[in-house]
């Protein structure tokens, strides 16, 4: 059932009660997901301003090669009025005064306040759903600082999946000081795989790099929910490198890009076993100190391993230091904290993104292109769950942190590329 948030509802649930709307009892998530999908699938354009009928029918269906529904088992209708573009008057909206911070000066820079103050306005206005903040660094200043929802300078946020691009990091510094010999790396120099289920030796060959890449043989791929390997049938298992180690091996995956985050998981516990003191240590003196980074959260595997694969919080400016730290090309305070050349590998399109035209990854960062005003921007990003993105950009002096709460949402991702194309980087590079 689309919209049912576990794989064992969606396959073997045969009766399900749920109320419609019922958000006092955090039930709403379920008519959350209807509407959201309904916007995704077209509903969003059909809906102009004035009033309309939503109507809803529940029906079975198989889904094989093509889907087959049946006769219709439920229906409703509801009545919407829709107000498309809510008038927003900027001359009430006032930007966030630009206070000192460790590690970044307050940038000088021009840039079009009205477009911020509108783009604010609309985060307010639930245009933009679910921000919590919003910062800009421009030729190493900090530009815009704005925070949504109760958030502040001092919130730790939890952006999901781009911690995966902090073990990159954490990798590349590990190699660069001798624990791993290099990204060439197979498993078998860190894990006795004949002691896992489904022994091959060609999952023996898998490498480093494979997992950096999201390109190994692993039977895993997040975005298949019938796929062993999908993290959902990750989080209740008690070993979660085992259940990684354990997978199959599948010859149609090896070398093509598919998101695998329990290979995370792996390099995390590689990198935990490979340098004195473990992961939490290291990552502390290797990184967050030499960045000045004092607070920060991590969540933890249930053996109590950081999660490398999404378990990083820390407030939006430390988050931008870190994008900092890969636009001085390893440079902070004048002294070089990341090899400059695992930088450059990272930033290599080392896959395409399966389905996505001129969209990239490298060792855990994402590569694409926004438009805006007919220019276009090449960035490098972490992005996670929620609209959660750390964008540097390659040609541009400049870094862009967005902290959000959207989790599951389809309109997550796509709303912050607009506020990215249509906002943002108009007034921050002067575009008319």
């Amino acid at each position: 059932m689309p919209g049912a948030p576990q794989s064992e509802v969606q396959d073997q649930a045969t009766s399900l009660n749920r109320p419609f709307i019922d958000n006092m009892n955090g039930q709403g998530s379920w008519s959350e997901s209807f509407w959201n999908r309904f916007l995704n699938n077209g509903g969003d354009q059909a809906l102009s301003d004035g009033s309309h009928t939503l109507k809803m029918e529940i029906r079975p269906y198989v889904k094989t090669e093509t889907v087959k529904a049946g006769e219709v088992i439920a229906s409703g209708s509801l009545k919407l009025n829709v107000v498309r573009n809510p008038k927003i008057d900027i001359s009430n909206i006032v930007l966030n005064k630009i206070l000192p911070y460790n590690g970044f000066s307050i940038s000088k820079e021009k840039y079009d306040t009205e477009k911020i103050k509108f783009l604010k306005g609309s985060i307010d206005e639930g245009i933009f759903k679910k921000i919590n903040s919003i910062v800009v660094i421009k030729n190493s200043g900090i530009l815009i600082e704005e925070y949504f929802n109760g958030e502040n300078r001092a919130t730790l946020h939890d952006p999901r999946s781009v911690g995966k691009s902090f073990t990159s990091t954490l990798m590349g510094q590990a190699i660069a000081d001798g624990y791993i010999k290099d990204e060439s790396e197979p498993l078998k120099a860190f894990y006795q795989l004949d002691q896992f289920k489904n022994f091959s030796t060609t999952k023996e060959q898998i490498t480093i790099k494979d997992l950096l890449t999201m390109s190994s043989g692993f039977d895993g791929n997040d975005e298949d929910s019938y796929s062993p390997g999908n993290e959902e049938n990750m989080y209740p298992a008690s070993d979660w490198v085992k259940f990684a180690l354990d997978l199959p091996f599948q010859e149609k995956l090896n070398h093509r890009w598919h998101y695998f985050t329990a290979g995370v998981v792996v390099l995390g516990d590689i990198i935990n076993k490979s340098v004195p003191n473990g992961l939490k240590k290291y990552a502390d003196e290797k990184l967050f100190k030499p960045l000045g980074i004092k607070h920060y959260e991590w969540q933890y595997t249930p053996q109590g391993v950081p999660n490398t694969a999404g378990g990083i919080r820390m407030n939006a400016l430390d988050f931008a230091k870190y994008g900092q730290l890969y636009k001085n090309k390893g440079i902070w305070n004048k002294k070089q904290i990341l090899a400059k050349n695992w930088i450059n590998s990272t930033f290599t399109k080392q896959n395409q993104i399966t389905g996505r035209k001129d969209e990239y990854y490298g060792y855990l960062f994402w590569n694409k292109r926004y438009k805006s005003n007919r220019k276009l921007y090449e960035a490098y990003y972490c992005a996670g769950n929620g609209g959660n993105y750390i964008l540097i950009f390659k040609d541009q002096p400049l870094v862009i942190v967005i902290t959000a709460s959207a989790y599951g949402q389809p309109y997550a991702h796509s709303q912050v590329d607009k506020m990215v194309q249509e906002f943002i980087l108009p007034a921050v590079m002067g575009n008319k």
